[in-house]
């Protein structure tokens, strides 16, 4: 009752109600981001977190979860006890069996690489929109996967389907339509916020192009998954029922 007191005397000069409060926790630790130009809803949520950004802040801080907030590209993202997160050291809080983190099978540790890899190359080339968005077909997509991991998306459109639309939910890709990932000429745009899950270090771990040609695809998997140990992506636990498949 002491710490609900507490917050509503907060929010009154906040001039937010304990409900408006809750719904931005309620979407954080649920989608463990908010991408401000993804929705109306996620618009609306981004502009009530920034008005009482220190309050989420000191809140969630009792959870030990950090929020890293990248105000260029109007997005926030929570990262749970113990992450490896760039600038942001937590020694303290190793997390028992995971936490928070949510599970990935090892196709979408290998999708966001090659999202990574290949939003990395379009920005040194300077293809890079006022959202820091880069642009790419299904089909470079496809091919980096192949030549980078020596593996293909799946066949099967269903699974297709489900593995882009978890980097979606992740707010890393966006598109238009889910029929869009069936079409080798369709177009996804790259988020900038993969730089915050697969960060310069973590591609420096993987060498080089040259070195990740030669690898088979379960060496691949491992590599990749040893490449982000280091990296925001401590956020995440590879699935290990999949590893490898």
């Amino acid at each position: 009752m002491m710490l609900k007191h507490w917050l509503n005397e907060k929010l009154v000069s906040q001039q937010i109600s304990s409900d408006e409060f809750s719904e931005i926790l309620i979407r954080l630790l649920d989608y463990g981001v908010l991408y401000r130009e993804e929705s109306q809803v996620e618009q609306r949520l981004y502009d009530r977190y920034v008005q009482c950004e220190a309050l989420v802040e000191e809140y969630l801080s009792v959870l030990a979860i950090r929020l890293q907030h990248n105000r260029r590209f109007t997005f926030v993202r929570a990262f749970p006890p113990g992450a490896n997160v760039p600038d942001m050291p937590d020694d303290e809080h190793t997390p028992f069996n995971g936490g928070l983190r949510a599970r990935l099978s090892q196709m979408e540790v290998a999708l966001i690489l090659v999202a990574r890899i290949e939003y990395a190359k379009q920005l040194r080339e300077a293809k890079v929109d006022e959202n820091g968005c880069v642009m790419v077909s299904v089909e470079e997509i496809s091919i980096a996967f192949a030549n980078l991991l020596k593996r293909n998306l799946p066949e099967n459109m269903t699974e297709r389907r489900a593995l882009f639309r978890r980097l979606r939910q992740l707010r890393l890709l966006s598109y238009q339509q889910e029929d869009d990932v069936e079409n080798p000429e369709a177009w996804l745009r790259i988020r900038p916020a993969i730089a915050s899950i697969v960060t310069e270090d973590a591609l420096n771990a993987l060498a080089s192009d040259a070195e990740l040609l030669q690898l088979n695809g379960d060496d691949a998997g491992e590599l990749v998954s040893a490449a982000l140990e280091g990296s925001a992506h401590s956020l995440f636990a590879v699935d290990e029922e999949q590893a490898g498949h």
